[in-house]
């Protein structure tokens, strides 16, 4: 009977081990993966949000008489703002173009903040 205790004792040790291995396995072979989605994350995603959100404030807090640059590079000046449109003065004839508030690139005029 003490041989059969002993033999029991191994196996269910050996079990254990395995076990374990298994779980060291199955994190050595996911942790590249996980590790490989938080770089993406921190290095890709959340910069491209960071930028989406401060053109969406820029384009949120344009004024009238804001110097912009359009997406198509047409810089003028914003003669008058609506809802999803902006009418600006390009040249020196003053001739007036009507845009999309999403085609506005770059506000080139420095407001100070109150």
């Amino acid at each position: 009977m003490n041989f059969l205790n002993l033999l029991d004792a191994a196996a269910s040790n050996a079990n254990g081990q395995q076990q374990a291995t298994s779980f060291g396995a199955l994190l050595g072979t996911f942790l590249p993966l996980i590790l490989m989605f938080v770089v993406v994350y921190f290095f890709m995603i959340r910069p491209q949000k960071k930028r989406d959100k401060q053109i969406q404030d820029m384009r949120s807090n344009l004024q009238i008489g804001d110097e912009v640059i359009t997406t198509g590079g047409i810089i003028g000046i914003i003669a008058g703002i609506k809802e999803d449109t902006v009418l600006i003065e390009t040249g020196s004839d003053r001739s007036k173009i009507r845009l999309a508030r999403w085609a506005i690139a770059q506000n080139n005029t420095v407001h100070e903040e109150a």
